[in-house]
C-alpha cells in the first residue's frame, strides 16, 4: 500500500506531454479540475473521460502504473460514499433503523466517487509528466503577477515543491521503518480499530523524527549556499514556450469550450 503511491514522484518519458512547457501543464490541470465540478451528468463525464483518455494516452505513462495510486485512497473514498449516500435528502429507495438511502445520494455518491478518482489520476499526470523543478518554475511563472500585491510567489512556489519532493522520500522511510518494525516482531494489522492504532505509534514517531531531521538539514543547506528567496535571481535554464504548447493551450481552450457548450446546452 505504502509504495502506491504515485503522486509527487516523476515517471521520466520522451511523451510530448513531459515536453510541453509546465504553464501549460498547470493552466491544463486548472481547467481540468473546473471541468470536474462544472458537469453533474452523464455527457460531462464522457467529455472529461474523453479528454483523461487522451492526456493519458499522449503522456505514455503505463496506465497501470497510474491507477495503483489510487489504493492508497480507497478509504477516503468509501467514507465519501457513505456521507453522500445516507445524508443526502431526497426520495428514498431503503430505509433501516435511522439510516435512509436515497435516490439523490445514491446518485451524487457515484458522482462524488468518479469526480475525485479523475482528480487524483488527473494530478498524477502533472507530477508524473513534471520534474519538481520544472513545475516550481512554471508556478512561479504563472503567478509572478501576484507579487505587485504582496504575495511571495517564489516561496510560495518553493514550498510547494519542497513538499512534493517529500512525498516519495517519506513514503520510502516509511516502508523501510514498516519492515524494521516488523522485523522486530510489530503487527499492524491483526486487532480491532483501537489497538491498530496503537500499533502505528513505533511506525509514526521515528518516521516523524525522521521528517523534522530532515527538514532542519535542508534549511542548514539553503542557509549554507546563502538563499534568501527569489529576489535577484536567475535562472540557468529559463522556460520558453514552442510551437507544441501553443497547440496545447488550443488544446485547452477547446476543450474547456466544449464542456461549457455541454452545460449550456445538454443541461449536464
Amino acid at each position: 500500500m505504502i509504495r502506491d503511491i504515485t503522486i509527487g514522484q516523476y515517471y521520466p518519458s520522451n511523451s510530448i506531454i513531459h515536453k510541453l512547457d509546465p504553464r501549460v501543464k498547470l493552466m491544463g490541470a486548472f481547467v481540468y479540475v473546473l471541468s470536474l465540478f462544472i458537469f453533474r451528468g452523464i455527457a460531462g463525464f464522457a467529455a472529461v473521460t474523453i479528454g483523461l483518455a487522451v492526456l493519458i494516452w499522449f503522456s505514455k505513462v503505463p496506465f497501470r502504473y497510474m491507477v495503483k495510486g489510487l489504493k492508497a485512497i480507497v478509504v477516503i473514498l468509501a467514507i465519501t460514499a457513505i456521507f453522500n449516500l445516507f445524508l443526502t435528502p431526497g426520495k428514498p429507495l431503503v430505509s433501516f433503523w435511522k439510516f435512509r438511502i436515497t435516490q439523490e445520494g445514491l446518485k451524487s455518491a457515484a458522482f462524488m466517487m468518479v469526480r475525485l478518482t479523475y482528480l487524483i489520476l488527473g494530478s498524477s499526470v502533472l507530477t508524473l509528466t513534471t520534474t519538481p523543478n520544472h513545475l516550481t518554475d512554471g508556478m512561479e511563472k504563472s503567478l509572478r503577477p501576484l507579487n505587485k500585491i504582496g504575495i511571495p510567489v517564489h516561496e510560495v512556489s518553493m514550498i510547494m515543491s519542497i513538499a512534493l519532493r517529500f512525498i516519495p522520500i517519506l513514503v520510502e522511510e516509511t516502508d523501510k521503518i514498516m519492515k524494521a518494525q516488523l522485523a522486530r516482531g510489530a503487527d499492524f494489522e491483526s486487532g480491532n480499530l483501537i489497538k491498530r492504532a496503537k500499533s502505528m505509534v513505533p511506525l509514526l514517531v521515528p518516521l516523524f523524527i525522521s521528517a523534522f531531521r530532515r527538514a532542519n538539514d535542508l534549511a542548514m543547506a539553503m542557509e549554507a549556499r546563502c538563499y534568501n528567496g527569489g529576489e535577484g535571481r536567475t535562472k540557468m535554464k529559463p522556460l520558453k514556450y514552442a510551437r507544441r504548447d501553443a497547440a496545447a493551450y488550443s488544446f485547452i481552450a477547446v476543450y474547456f469550450i466544449g464542456i461549457i457548450m455541454l452545460r449550456v446546452w445538454v443541461q449536464i
